[in-house]
């Protein structure tokens, strides 16, 4: 989310339920979608808090919550998105490695659906 915008190659679209700090309403214009639903549960996303130890559990339980009620609409939107033009997935997270985009663009790819 940090980044130069001049590096994106997709509709940039944020993953992450808060909005990042210190981002103006001019950063957001920079945006396709804000699919705050598609992001991790606050539950998760505080067991989590960012514990690279966790990281494989974390990401065992994402992928649940995907596959949930409460993410299917947010996800499938995604999924159209992605079947219509390349998509970019954006996260303030600064351990791209280790966030719930990574992971979200590994099990969207991993369907076939959309790249990062």
């Amino acid at each position: 989310m940090y980044e130069d915008t001049s590096s994106r190659n997709g509709k940039p679209v944020l993953v992450d339920r808060l909005w990042p700090r210190g981002m103006s309403k001019e950063q957001r214009a920079h945006l396709d979608e804000w699919l705050r639903d598609v992001a991790p549960s606050a539950d998760l996303r505080h067991w989590h808090h960012h514990d690279q130890e966790r990281f494989a559990e974390f990401r065992d339980r994402y992928i649940g919550e995907l596959e949930d009620a409460d993410h299917r609409p947010a996800v499938q939107h995604l999924r159209d998105l992605a079947a219509h033009d390349k998509v970019t997935l954006l996260t303030a997270t600064k351990d791209l490695g280790h966030s719930e985009a990574a992971v979200l663009a590994q099990w969207l790819g991993a369907a076939g659906t959309a790249s990062r």
